[in-house]
């Protein structure tokens, strides 16, 4: 990647159905002073966009949504001042603030961010910010302090982790229907989903590590358990398969963090999972899944949601019967070759068009 080091736009971002790249890159985009507008597609126009209405207007950006919604027209240049944020929606807008802030910022800074969310996330944010040479400092994930530095050229390599999102569907199916060995995954990481691996060893998946392979064996005994995933709610498609196999009640925490993903997760789930003979209620902000009764043969809709479509494919590999997905395709949003690696483990997967 060779950069300017400043922003150029035709005027026009579209984000696809990525909320992290809507939430994120806005805040970078408007570095710039040219006029840009942002839109997307699919579920993605159905997002709420109320933070930029509430803080880019503070940072000397003209805004304007459509009525809290995409497409959102924005104008800068986005100067940095202290503000207070909100942080329980979404960590990813204060991703974008801190990215642009460092960037930015001629003087000492704070960003105080009231109920941050997703905590993982942003130490991964604040690692990369590290590396590429900015000054961001943390105290208690409510008060960030960026201090300006000096922009320079230099040539920077970086390797990119695996995904701990994307893999936590294949070690679920792992402790599922029978052994996977996965490389390449670092069991260090920042990123929250890395969490998967103490849900699965606290329901009795016999999992082993050796450097940066992991092996998760069947045990066909695995146990219910309770997980708090409000700072990682991606996984709780993967989770609620896992539980569906799980002798007993599980709880998963967190549920109010699924509102805003492509589908609403909670009651998506609870939907499909039904259809499957597993009976998931819905407590203030608890889900509650009543696992060991097994996978019936069903057909789904997928939502249109990538995570919701895996979930499924990954809870039919134990089913007495075949699971027919529909809008399946969605898992070309995060992970296109979802399909093929489940045949590559063994699993019977027929895809058609109907």
């Amino acid at each position: 990647v060779n950069s300017p080091g400043e922003i150029k736009s035709n005027g026009n971002i579209d984000c696809g159905e990525s909320g992290l790249s809507l939430r994120m890159f806005a805040a970078i985009a408007v570095l710039s002073s040219n006029a840009i507008t942002l839109n997307g597609g699919g579920s993605l126009v159905k997002r709420p966009v109320h933070f930029f209405d509430e803080i880019f207007p503070l940072l000397n950006v003209h805004v304007k949504t459509t009525d809290g919604f995409l497409p959102v027209s924005l104008q800068g240049p986005l100067i940095p001042v202290n503000i207070s944020i909100d942080g329980s929606m979404s960590s990813q807008y204060l991703t974008g603030l801190l990215f642009a802030f460092a960037k930015a910022a001629t003087e000492p800074v704070i960003i105080t961010v009231n109920n941050l969310k997703s905590k993982p996330y942003i130490d991964l944010s604040l690692q990369m910010l590290e590396y590429f040479g900015y000054n961001v400092r943390n105290e208690g994930y409510s008060k960030f302090y960026i201090e300006p530095v000096e922009q320079r050229e230099r040539k920077i390599i970086y390797c990119t982790e695996a995904d701990w999102s994307a893999a936590a569907f294949l070690l679920v199916a792992g402790a599922i229907a029978g052994d996977i060995r996965l490389k390449g995954l670092d069991i260090y990481s920042t990123q929250a989903d890395r969490v998967i691996m103490d849900v699965l060893v606290d329901s009795g998946a016999n999992i082993t590590v050796d450097g940066t392979c992991i092996l998760v064996n069947n045990t066909h005994t695995l146990k219910p358990f309770e997980f708090d995933a409000t700072d990682c709610p991606d996984l709780f498609p993967p989770l609620v398969a896992l539980a569906a196999y799980c002798n007993g009640v599980s709880i998963i925490k967190g549920i109010s963090r699924l509102a805003g993903k492509e589908s609403n997760r909670a009651e998506t789930l609870k939907d499909v999972f039904g259809k499957m003979g597993i009976e998931i209620l819905l407590k203030e902000d608890e889900m509650i899944i009543q696992g060991g009764t097994g996978v019936q043969p069903a057909d789904v809709s997928s939502h249109h949601d990538h995570r919701i479509a895996m979930a499924c494919a990954v809870a039919a590999l134990g089913a007495s019967g075949t699971i027919m997905i529909s809008n399946a395709e969605a898992v070309n949003k995060s992970y296109p070759a979802f399909y093929d690696h489940l045949q590559m483990l063994g699993a019977s997967v027929s895809l058609t068009n109907q």
